[in-house]
């Protein structure tokens, strides 16, 4: 008896089932996905080619621009292009300028931001949905409709000829998508979450910060990418509230310089363009997975 207990007690092997066998593919298979992978490629090409365009031009002098097919190789490399540009487009200072209106507009944006769009869709309250409404309409408004208002106004106050006017309105302008946005991330996170924080004691504000944000903080990271190719590439508030060249932003600067040598000198106009998409793309490829992942939470409901 005692031998039967020993016995039914010791551990049995697991077994293992064996995978299923690999069904081997045909021709059949590959052909079905031709199509999509030349879309792929098609895609990649789109949009790799204007980069690798821009950076060949950029290594050309402008006599070979001019005289030879501008998607051909250089027949000389003309690496000093680049140090001509940094020079005489004086993007150090651009740059400077570009990065002075940018991180407070920046912070302003994602801090105020996701605090409205948390407000608006996890917390009951008179008037969310006027106020909603109002932010959706704010989305509409074109920034060509709001200059002309705001120059009389920072005029007015002395601000402009200086970067105040410049973060005022990317803030202003920019808040509205940011709140429509980040609420349509806190709408996917489900209500019951919430309430049961709320019934084990939570104030709104623990809910936010230990519930609310750690959910949302890759979508969080994509809004404030967005904000800032929207910043960056400013042209039209730049030139008309900052309008002093010691306080030209990196487009305001491109249009100086290409100013100077757009119809003269290619090369150096060129490697401007590309040292400022330089540090674009480097941060677009530092947080690619963080970007999708924020795209996909807005996609599903969780």
């Amino acid at each position: 008896m005692t031998a039967l207990l020993t016995d039914s007690t010791v551990a049995q092997p697991t077994v293992v089932a064996p995978p299923p066998p690999r069904r081997s593919r045909g021709p059949l298979h590959y052909v079905k996905r031709a199509p999509v992978a030349l879309v792929v490629v098609l895609l990649l090409v789109i949009e790799i080619y204007p980069l690798f365009w821009m950076f060949m031009n950029s290594l050309k002098s402008s006599q070979e621009f001019i005289s030879s097919p501008s998607w051909w190789l250089p027949s000389e490399w003309h690496w000093e292009n680049y140090a001509v540009a940094w020079e005489a487009g004086n993007l150090a200072t651009t740059v400077r300028n570009s990065m002075l209106a940018t991180v407070p507009s920046l912070l302003l944006i994602v801090l105020l931001g996701v605090a409205a769009g948390f407000a608006l869709e996890v917390m009951v309250w008179k008037g969310r949905n006027a106020v909603l409404l109002t932010v959706l309409a704010g989305i509409m408004v074109p920034g060509q409709m709001i200059l002309l208002p705001l120059f009389t106004i920072y005029y007015n106050i002395h601000l402009t000829g200086t970067l105040w006017p410049l973060i005022i309105t990317y803030v202003g302008h920019g808040l509205p998508l940011t709140i429509f946005m980040m609420a349509t991330y806190f709408r996917a996170i489900p209500r019951e979450i919430f309430e049961a924080s709320t019934i084990d004691g939570a104030s709104i504000i623990r809910s936010f910060f230990s519930i609310g944000f750690p959910m949302v903080r890759n979508a969080v990271v994509t809004v404030a990418l967005v904000q800032f190719f929207l910043i960056w590439n400013d042209l039209l508030f730049a030139i008309t509230f900052a309008n002093r060249k010691e306080l030209n932003t990196v487009q305001a600067g491109l249009l100086s310089f290409s100013g100077e040598y757009g119809q003269l000198d290619y090369g150096p106009l060129f490697a401007a363009i590309c040292i400022t998409m330089g540090g674009i793309l480097a941060l677009y490829l530092f947080l690619n997975q963080r970007i999708m992942q924020g795209l996909a939470a807005g996609a599903v409901k969780g």
